[in-house]
């Protein structure tokens, strides 16, 4: 399941699309706009500036703006970033498989083919598209 966090997450990204480049928006403006608590999106944007897709600065004027074009933003490398994840089950987070069912487990496969559809899925769907409402659940069958 994607979590709370994640789904905000493409709700901010998709939010600064709408901005200058070049301008940082407030967090307290994100938060208004997109209905969220500012203190919940301060976790949510440290860990988009952690992993290089956003840019914040601090003060007067400060906030926070894309790190690149929409384009180059996939679904998937921003719900990775806000989850740390895409994995369905735990045994697979790390990408080493250190359970020790693995080499038993009838349904790791299962599981492993599951979060592949899933990277796949997402790592199609670019932000551009999201902020430009180009997706329509007849285009991702």
């Amino acid at each position: 399941m994607i979590s709370t966090r994640g789904r905000y997450a493409l709700r901010v990204m998709t939010e600064l699309c709408g901005y200058d480049m070049e301008k940082y928006v407030t967090l307290k403006e994100i938060a208004k706009n997109q209905n969220i608590s500012e203190k919940y999106l301060e976790a949510i944007v440290k860990r988009l500036v952690k992993n290089g897709l956003l840019v914040g600065i601090r003060g007067k004027g400060g906030g926070y703006r894309l790190a690149r074009s929409p384009e180059e933003y996939t679904a998937a490398e921003i719900l990775r970033a806000a989850d740390e994840t895409l994995s369905p089950v735990a045994c697979l987070e790390d990408g080493e498989n250190k359970c020790e069912r693995a080499a038993i487990c009838p349904t790791l496969p299962m599981w492993r083919k599951y979060k592949e559809l899933t990277e796949e899925f997402f790592g199609h769907i670019t932000l551009r598209q999201i902020a430009d409402g180009e997706l329509h659940e007849d285009d991702l069958k």
